[in-house]
């Protein structure tokens, strides 16, 4: 079955770098688009960045310039890469695959930045 498995999160301080991975399997990984998520409490749920197949980035006016997906197709992982973090960046963030609502969430993993 598709499964999301998200890593790397941390507790880091403003300013701060961090790097997340997702382990992604059950479907052929470059054939879709994906997406990073993540949600803060009392948040709905959103989408920061995305990568179609070929790689083509898109992201939120809040990260753009700060953080930079990417993935590996041959070893179907994404990855988040987040730099100059701030207070408001702390979330738990998810991956999957974009518009497959059927899609189950993985875990998550939890960001917080603090001082």
């Amino acid at each position: 079955q598709v499964q999301f498995v998200e890593s790397g999160g941390d507790l880091v301080q403003p300013g701060g770098s961090l790097r997340l991975s997702c382990a992604a399997s059950g479907f052929i990984f470059s054939r879709y688009v994906m997406g990073w998520y993540r949600q803060s409490p009392g948040k709905q749920r959103e989408m920061v960045a995305s990568s179609s197949s070929g790689g083509v980035a898109n992201y939120i006016d809040a990260v753009k310039g700060r953080f930079t997906i990417s993935r590996d197709n041959d070893q179907n992982t994404g990855y988040l890469q987040m730099n100059t973090l701030t207070t408001e960046d702390t979330a738990v963030y998810y991956c999957k695959r974009v518009g497959s609502t059927l899609d189950v969430w993985g875990q998550g993993t939890q960001v917080t930045v603090s001082s």
